[in-house]
C-alpha cells in the first residue's frame, strides 16, 4: 500500500466528486418526497399509491445515508473492445450517478464489479489493473495496485509503474489487496462488527454471489469472516433478487442479543435496513423468557430432551390427549326436562373433527357446533326450536365445561404449562416416544397462572412447535387473524447454527417459504446440548427441496497466528477430526500466560487489563470467564478503578467489557484476558470447545490468567 502514489490526488478528487453526486441525489429525493407529502387529498387509490411511492423514497434515502462508512473503496481497469482500450469503474458501497445519469460509482454487488473480488493471476477476468483504496470516510489514505498480464495499462501513468510503491503482480500473495486487507484488519475494533465490503476475498465472494436456492452451509473456523460473509450475502441477494425478496422478507437469526447488537450496523452500512434480525425468542410473541445466563432454567438433561426431535411427537400426543370424548354420558336439566349427550356420541364428534382438521384450534368450531346440535336434538319440545335451545345452552356453565373438556381452545403456553405441570399428562404424552423417566425430567412445579411463567431458552422451539400444531385461536365469528399465523421468509440466514437443536432447526425451517437458507457455523465451536458431529446431522432437520451445498472457509483473517497456535492445541483435543483455518497474520507478540493464587486472581486480572490498555491504547478489551465468575471479576475491576461494562447489559460499547463465556461466540475484541480456563472447561457443556471459542476472540493480544492448573491441552 502506498501513501505516496502518483494518482493519490486524482483519486481523492474523484472520491470528492462522488460524494458531491451522492449529496445531489439525496437532496433530489428529499425534494420529491416534499412534493409527495404536499398533496394529501384524492381517492383511496391515489393515497395508496402515494404512500407506496413515499415508502420507496424513504428506503432510497436510507440507502443514501452512509454515516461514517466509506463510499468508494476501489477501482478496476478492464480491457474493452481491444487490448489498447481500457475502461475504468470505481467500485463502492452503492451506485452513484452524476446529473447526466452517467455512473460515477458502481455498486459492489453489480455484475460488472465481480472481477474486483474474483480476478486472479490465472484468470484475470478481463482486468488490466485492480486498485484498492485505504479510506477513512471520504479521505483517501493510500492506494494499492494489482497488475494483471504485462501491466501495460495504456491509461494514466504507465512507464515505470512497477517501481511505484504499493504495486504488486496479481496473485503474488494469494490474497486480494493483501496490504489493504492487513491495514483494515489491524484497525481497532469499535464494539460493533464492521462490513468487509472493501476487502472481500475470492473464497468469500464465491459464497456471497452463489445461487440463493436451497440450503447453503458455510463452515468456517474463528476469524474466517463467516458472519460478515453471510450478512453480505443477504445484502447481495436483496440487490440481485429485489423482487420478490423485498416483499417476501429476509430473516437473520443470531444466537443471543449481545451478538445481534454486535452485528446490527453491518446490513444498514450496505444499504439494506429492512432485514429482520432476531434471536429465536423474538419469534414467539406474548410470553417472557429467562435470559441464557439467568438462573432457574432447565437442567442439562431437560435441555437435551427438549432439544430432541422426539419432543415434536410428544407435543402431538399432548394435543391429541386434549381432544378427548366424555368419560361418561352427559346430562343437565333444561326447562322442564333434560339435554343429553352420550359418551359414544361425544367420541364420534371428536373422531370426526380429528379427520377433518389438521390443526387443533381450527376444529373447535366444528366440535362446538356438533356438540350443541346433539344436545338440542336430545330435547324434544315442539314449542321450542333448536336454535333457542342452543343459544340458551351456550350460557350454561356446566355445558361449557363439558365442551372445554372435550376440545378446549388452547394457546401454546397453556398447552405446555398444563403438560409440564402434570406428571400424569407427561407420562400419557410420552407413549411410544420416550421413557417415563425422560418425560418426568421435564416436570416442573405448576405456576398459579400461565401468565406468571418465565420460559426457558429450550422452551422457545417447543412453544413454536405447539403453535404449529394448535394453530391460532379463532376470533369473533370463527375468523382467523392472518397476523397470528407463522410468517415465512424468502431467505433465512442462521449464524452459529451448530448450536441449534433439532427442534430449533425445525422452528427455523417452518419460516422458510421456499427452502432458501444460508447457515453458517463451525462444528469445532459447537457447545449446544446436542452438538452435531457432522453437517448431515444439521441438514437432516432443514428443508431438502433442493440439494444442500457445503462450502468451507479455509483462511483465518482476524486472529494472529501465535494465538491460533495455542487455540489449535485445544481444538485438537476437543475435535480431533476437524482442521483449523490458516491464519494470514502474524501478531506483534504471542499469547501471555500468567499464574495467580486463588486470593490474587481478581487483582491479577485487573493488572493484566491495565497492561493491555497501555499496550494497545484506545483498543476494545474483553475479560472472558465462566458465567459464575463474572460478578466477582466485576467487583475486582471496580476495586481497581477500571470502568467496565458487562456484555449482557452494555454490549461491547465500553472500553473494557466482561463477557460470560456463554455469549462470547461470534464476538471479537482487540485484546482479551481469558480467566481460569479450567473453570470454563468444568462449568460449561462441551467445555474444551467453549475454551477454544474463548481463546479465539482477540485480534491483537491474548492473556490467560489462571490459578487452577491449566487444562492438559494448554500445557
Amino acid at each position: 500500500m502506498s501513501q505516496h502514489h502518483p494518482d493519490l490526488a486524482d483519486e481523492q478528487a474523484y472520491i470528492e466528486h462522488a460524494y458531491d453526486c451522492l449529496e445531489t441525489s439525496r437532496l433530489a429525493a428529499f425534494r420529491v418526497r416534499g412534493l409527495n407529502e404536499a398533496s394529501m387529498g384524492g381517492t383511496f387509490q391515489a393515497r395508496f399509491e402515494r404512500n407506496a411511492f413515499d415508502e420507496q423514497l424513504v428506503r432510497r434515502l436510507e440507502e443514501l445515508e452512509l454515516g461514517d462508512a466509506s463510499l468508494v473503496f476501489g477501482r478496476i481497469d478492464r480491457y474493452a473492445e481491444s487490448p489498447d482500450q481500457l475502461e475504468a469503474f470505481h467500485i463502492g458501497r452503492l451506485a452513484v450517478a452524476d446529473e447526466d445519469r452517467e455512473p460515477i460509482v458502481v455498486d459492489w454487488r453489480a455484475p460488472v464489479a465481480e472481477p474486483f473480488y474474483r480476478a486472479t493471476g490465472r484468470d484475470a477476468m478481463g482486468l488490466a489493473r485492480r486498485r484498492h483504496f485505504v479510506v477513512e470516510g471520504r479521505k483517501l489514505l493510500g492506494i494499492e495496485d494489482e497488475l494483471f498480464g504485462e501491466g501495460h495499462l495504456g491509461v494514466g501513468h504507465d512507464e515505470g509503474l512497477d517501481e511505484v510503491a504499493g504495486v504488486v503482480t496479481a496473485g503474488e500473495s494469494g490474497l486480494r489487496g493483501y496490504s489493504t486487507l492487513l491495514a483494515t484488519l489491524e484497525r481497532g475494533r469499535t464494539g460493533t462488527l464492521g462490513d468487509i465490503v472493501a476487502t472481500i476475498q475470492a473464497e468469500q465472494d464465491e459464497i456471497i454471489r452463489s445461487s440463493q436456492h436451497g440450503v447453503l452451509v458455510v463452515q468456517g473456523g474463528p476469524g474466517t469472516g463467516k458472519t460478515v460473509v453471510a450478512l453480505h450475502r443477504a445484502a447481495y441477494l436483496l440487490y440481485t433478487h429485489r423482487f420478490p425478496l423485498e416483499d417476501q422478507g429476509v430473516l437473520v437469526i443470531g444466537p443471543n442479543r449481545v451478538f445481534l447488537r454486535y452485528i446490527e450496523k453491518v446490513l444498514p452500512s450496505l444499504g439494506e435496513a429492512g432485514v429482520r434480525q432476531v434471536v429465536l425468542a423474538d419469534l414467539i410473541p406474548g410470553v417472557d423468557f429467562l435470559r441464557p445466563d439467568e438462573p432457574g432454567g432447565d437442567t442439562a438433561e431437560a435441555a437435551r430432551i427438549k432439544g430432541s426431535e422426539r419432543m415434536s411427537d410428544l407435543i402431538d400426543n399432548a394435543v391429541r390427549d386434549r381432544e378427548r370424548p366424555l368419560r361418561e354420558d352427559f346430562e343437565v336439566p333444561f326447562r322442564t326436562g333434560y339435554v343429553r349427550l352420550s359418551a359414544s356420541d361425544s367420541a364420534k364428534i371428536v373422531r370426526g373433527a380429528r379427520r377433518r382438521f389438521k390443526r387443533h384450534n381450527a376444529g373447535r368450531r366444528a366440535v362446538e357446533n356438533d356438540f350443541y346440535t346433539a344436545l338440542a336434538e336430545s330435547y324434544r319440545d315442539p314449542d321450542i326450536g333448536r336454535r333457542e335451545v342452543k343459544d340458551t345452552l351456550r350460557g350454561t356453565i356446566e355445558v361449557r365445561a363439558a365442551l372445554d373438556s372435550m376440545w378446549p381452545l388452547l394457546t401454546p403456553a397453556q398447552l405446555l404449562h398444563d403438560l409440564f405441570g402434570s406428571r400424569a399428562l407427561l407420562k400419557l404424552a410420552a407413549r411410544d416416544v420416550m421413557s417415563h423417566d425422560e418425560a418426568l425430567a421435564l416436570h416442573r412445579p405448576r405456576a398459579a397462572s400461565v401468565d406468571d411463567v418465565r420460559w426457558s431458552q429450550a422452551d422457545i422451539a417447543l412453544l413454536d412447535d405447539a403453535r404449529d400444531v394448535l394453530g391460532p385461536k379463532p376470533g369473533k365469528g370463527g375468523k382467523i387473524d392472518d397476523r397470528d399465523e407463522i410468517r415465512t421468509y424468502g431467505h433465512i440466514v442462521i449464524d452459529e447454527v451448530q448450536d441449534l437443536t433439532p427442534m430449533q432447526l425445525k422452528m427455523a425451517s417452518r419460516r422458510s417459504l421456499s427452502g432458501a437458507m444460508t447457515i453458517v457455523g463451525d462444528l469445532a465451536q459447537a457447545t449446544g446440548p446436542l452438538a452435531p458431529d457432522e453437517w448431515d446431522d444439521v441438514l437432516a432437520h432443514l428443508p431438502d427441496r433442493k440439494p444442500a451445498r457445503v462450502i468451507g472457509l479455509s483462511v483465518g483473517y482476524r486472529i494472529p497466528g501465535q494465538i491460533m497456535e495455542l487455540a489449535n492445541k485445544v481444538m485438537a483435543a476437543a475435535t480431533p477430526a476437524l482442521r483449523a483455518p490458516n491464519s494470514v497474520r502474524i501478531g506483534e507478540v504471542g499469547p501471555r500466560i500468567v499464574s495467580a493464587t486463588e486470593h490474587s486472581l481478581g487483582c491479577t486480572v485487573a493488572e493484566e487489563v491495565q497492561a493491555l490498555a497501555e499496550a494497545i491504547p484506545g483498543a476494545s478489551l474483553g475479560v472472558v470467564a465462566a458465567d459464575a465468575m463474572i460478578a466477582d471479576l466485576s467487583g475486582a475491576l471496580t476495586d481497581a478503578g477500571i470502568n467496565h461494562g458487562t456484555a449482557t447489559r452494555t454490549g461491547l460499547d465500553a472500553g473494557v467489557t466482561l463477557v460470560p463465556v456463554s455469549v462470547i461466540k461470534g464476538l471479537e475484541l482487540d485484546g482479551v484476558v481469558v480467566v481460569e480456563p479450567a473453570r470454563i472447561v468444568s462449568d460449561t457443556l462441551h467445555g474444551l470447545r467453549a475454551l477454544y471459542v474463548a481463546l479465539t476472540r482477540s485480534t491483537q493480544r491474548l492473556t490467560v490468567v489462571h490459578g487452577d492448573e491449566l487444562p492438559a491441552a494448554m500445557r
